[in-house]
């Protein structure tokens, strides 16, 4: 089922049967949310007229990414890149994506999300485990450091190996926070008793959402590039991308 693979100068796990390449994440432990550092770097950017747009909505969010708290993850598998349009046809050979231009496009799901993820061998990944991979061992606003991220991190379309290639992390994952990627856990707006592991919470109601920056592309002026920041979380509600997670194989087979 599984086979180890070098995909852009980098160790992988393929799935063999869908094609879907997936980096082996490390555990650790991390700082989860939105820290006081990270508020006063998007708080910089503003009063250096970095920003489209007054941010007082988006600091009385903050609350929402808060506490802010020491988290224990297990190694896992997660896919290089939200699933694409032809990913996606591997288990549901009718979807179609209005939204896609082509099938290398991120497949955005709405009403056969459900389907889809009946049908997956594999899991969500917990928002604890998105947020780890999204750092990749960085305490600031992205990967690339406490700037204001640029258009240029948006990627949604991975037919570009290149591109793709220079849109990695440390981890090897591409395209982290440019699309609206859906997680386990069910909404709760703060990290008030949150676990200290990276088990999903569960419960009743929508799902967590990560990233979203290159949903709303091109932008409109109104401060979208807040969606690609390693520690933004939102409420599900229309349509999401899903990038799978997994167990790490205990060998090629399994």
């Amino acid at each position: 089922m599984w086979a180890q693979e070098i995909v852009a100068g980098r160790p992988a796990w393929r799935h063999v049967p869908s094609g879907v390449v997936f980096r082996a994440v490390p555990g650790g432990t991390f700082r989860m949310g939105l820290s006081d550092a990270e508020l006063e770097a998007v708080r910089a950017i503003e009063q250096a007229d970095g920003a489209d747009d007054n941010l007082e909505a988006f600091f009385a969010g903050a609350v929402q990414a808060r506490p802010v708290r020491e988290v224990r993850v297990e190694p896992f598998l997660i896919a290089r890149h939200p699933l694409t349009v032809a990913q996606v046809r591997h288990w549901l050979p009718e979807y179609e994506d209005s939204f896609a231009e082509s099938a290398s496009n991120t497949a955005r799901l709405e009403e056969d999300l459900d389907d889809l993820l009946g049908a997956l061998p594999f899991r969500l990944p917990s928002e604890a485990e998105w947020e780890y991979a999204a750092r990749a061992d960085t305490t600031t606003l992205t990967f690339r450091g406490d700037g204001r991220p640029d258009e240029d991190q948006v990627l949604g379309d991975f037919a570009d190996e290149e591109r793709t290639a220079a849109a990695e992390n440390a981890f090897g994952l591409a395209a982290m926070g440019s699309a609206n990627e859906i997680c386990g856990d069910v909404w709760i707006p703060h990290f008030t008793d949150a676990p200290a592991d990276a088990r999903p919470r569960t419960g009743d109601g929508p799902r967590v959402v990560r990233g979203g920056g290159g949903d709303l592309h091109p932008w409109q002026g109104c401060d979208e590039w807040l969606l690609l920041l390693s520690a933004t979380r939102d409420e599900a509600q229309d349509f999401t991308a899903v990038r799978p997670a997994a167990p790490v194989p205990t060998s090629q087979g399994t």
